[in-house]
């Protein structure tokens, strides 16, 4: 069974994050959360990022605010794909920083962006890498995309 982990920097961050974790579960895949500290946790953080892969994660979602350096650093340590998250903060600059950290990252250390806040997204792609060698999660996957596609079509009947 492929695991993801779920990782943010702060648990201000987990009310964005936890659309991530639904989701997921929704889609029967096993979720290990943790608050892993880009600044405050420097050890964890490598020891965290470099042992992902031995842990039986396929995926690692990071969610973080601010100058958000957690998702690049885990991609920097990690031969998993990671997924960042760039979390709107209290003291952020209309979240841009956030997005900007993540998404700007140097040619050899990727990592997949989402839209600010937007964890429900990066719980999905998760679930599609995983779905690209599990056929369980990708039917469930399709099954997904289906009820997203009669839900615009209801929509689109009420308004007639």
């Amino acid at each position: 069974m492929s695991k993801v982990g779920v990782i943010m920097g702060s648990k201000s961050d987990l009310p964005v994050m936890q659309d991530a974790i639904d989701i997921l579960k929704g889609f029967d895949i096993e979720v290990e959360v943790d608050i892993v500290s880009a600044h405050r946790t420097p050890e964890k953080l490598f020891d965290y990022g470099k042992h992902a892969h031995t842990r039986g994660f396929s995926v690692v979602i990071a969610g973080a605010g601010g100058a958000a350096h957690l998702p690049g650093m885990i991609a920097s340590l990690s031969p998993l794909p990671v997924i960042g998250v760039p979390v709107k903060s209290s003291n952020s600059i209309d979240g841009w920083d956030s997005v900007l950290s993540i998404l700007q990252m140097p040619g050899g250390v990727p990592v997949a962006t989402v839209a600010l806040n937007g964890a429900k997204n990066a719980g999905i792609l998760a679930a599609q890498i995983i779905g690209s060698s599990d056929t369980c999660v990708l039917d469930k996957i399709i099954a997904y995309k289906e009820g997203l596609k009669i839900k615009v079509n209801e929509s689109a009947k009420d308004l007639k």
